[in-house]
């Protein structure tokens, strides 16, 4: 079973004006991920797709998404895939990989429909293609890893990068993940944004209770969102996007648009956040 949402794009003159609902409709994402079914987010946000395929030990088979406009998904289009699950598998274009919670496929342009099997829980994200880059597997071992952050400040992490220039090609997406550890709290510090690239968070590896207070909005005009597990934020370009988490957790990032320098950033300083 497919679900396909879309999100159209928000100036950033209307989102002061949301309630708590309203901003939540346009930029959070809540329920990606439900046993026996395939459910995406197509946004107006540079084209990005997300969302989140559940095999449940069948399988699932993402093909044609009519909002893409053409007879397979990935005609067009590449796609790069988390599996935040136990073991699974993902088959396009002949091949097939098996994922392990954590592990990340990039499929290019022209590969063709995609199936989901087994016991993952698989994070979708599709970017729009204008030329095919070759399918990889990138294992947890085999992404960058960059530590940042102190104990002192709370935001002590490690960012591993997946589809990044610095490990293997793609055309525009770009993706990997970052882990709080033990004690720490914040994610993104300093604040930033980056007005080249859209960017969305699938917070994952939290409690059931626990919550994330995502900060986005104008870094005069900021707004927060409270995000549970496995729910996504949708990040525009001229919007911040930080937090703080009660307890351990983990978020994917993901990011599409002109440019894939991962230090291509405008910080804003703490003090000039409102």
């Amino acid at each position: 079973m497919l679900s396909v949402k879309t999100m159209h794009a928000v100036h950033q003159s209307q989102a002061r004006t949301f309630d708590t609902a309203t901003l939540r409709e346009h930029f959070l994402v809540e329920d990606a991920f439900r046993p026996g079914e395939i459910r995406l987010t197509y946004t107006h946000y540079d084209r990005f797709i997300l969302g989140g395929a559940v095999p449940n030990g069948g399988s699932l088979t993402l093909g044609e998404v009519s909002e893409a406009g053409t007879p397979s998904i990935l005609d067009r289009r590449e796609m790069g895939i988390v599996n935040i699950g136990e073991t699974g598998e993902v088959a396009a274009g002949g091949e097939s990989w098996t994922l392990n919670r954590g592990d990340v496929l990039y499929l290019g342009m022209g590969a063709g429909e995609v199936t989901f099997s087994g016991s993952g829980r698989f994070y979708i994200t599709s970017a729009p293609a204008h030329r095919a880059c070759p399918n990889r597997l990138v294992a947890i071992g085999d992404a960058k890893e960059v530590k940042l952050g102190e104990v002192a400040s709370s935001n002590k992490r490690t960012i591993r990068q997946f589809i990044h220039p610095d490990v293997m090609e793609s055309c525009q997406l770009t993706l990997g993940y970052t882990t709080l550890e033990d004690g720490s709290v914040w994610n993104t510090i300093p604040s930033h944004t980056h007005d080249r690239r859209m960017e969305a968070y699938l917070y994952w590896g939290m409690d059931p209770e626990a919550r994330v207070v995502h900060l986005m909005g104008e870094p005069q005009e900021t707004r927060h969102l409270m995000v549970a597990d496995e729910q996504a934020v949708i990040s525009p370009s001229w919007s911040i996007h930080s937090g703080a988490g009660i307890g351990g957790y983990t978020f994917i990032w993901a990011m599409a648009g002109d440019n894939q320098s991962f230090t291509d950033m405008d910080f804003i300083a703490p003090k000039d956040l409102l």
